[in-house]
């Protein structure tokens, strides 16, 4: 799938969440994603909260193993780890830079870097395995 079907699929899909995502690359077995951060996204201290950067990770991992295979919406996240490393910037959009480390018949293992837009050092690291669903 290229950036046009993976932002129509979303948009159908999920359509609570698809207008915070943005694909903003996309290349073999990687992406970069962008979420377009509002209120709702922050934390007291107005930083972008955890569970904010987990769903910029999981939706990162989600659509790029869905560039690859199709659209199957029912690939789940079976694990996922996360290290936040550092503060992100107040109020910034945040940045995902996701590659698939490998792409089985059952599995797929994905790797994320997520910045704050316009910084330098990532502020937190996800490592995210998907159970893909058996073809019909």
């Amino acid at each position: 799938m290229d950036i046009p079907a993976l932002t129509r699929f979303l948009d159908e899909a999920f359509p609570q969440v698809a207008e915070d995502f943005v694909i903003e690359d996309l290349h073999a077995q990687a992406m970069r994603v962008r979420l377009r951060v509002a209120e709702r996204h922050l934390r007291p201290g107005g930083t972008v909260s955890g569970p904010s950067m987990f769903a910029l990770a999981d939706v990162s991992v989600y659509l790029a193993i869905l560039a690859m295979i199709g659209p199957r919406a029912l690939a789940v996240t079976t694990n996922c780890s996360i290290d936040f490393m550092r503060k992100p910037a107040a109020a910034t959009d945040m940045i995902c830079d996701c590659r698939i480390l490998k792409l089985g018949r059952v599995l797929a293992v994905g790797d994320c870097l997520l910045y704050s837009d316009g910084v330098e050092a990532p502020v937190a690291r996800a490592s995210l395995t998907y159970s893909i669903p058996p073809t019909a």
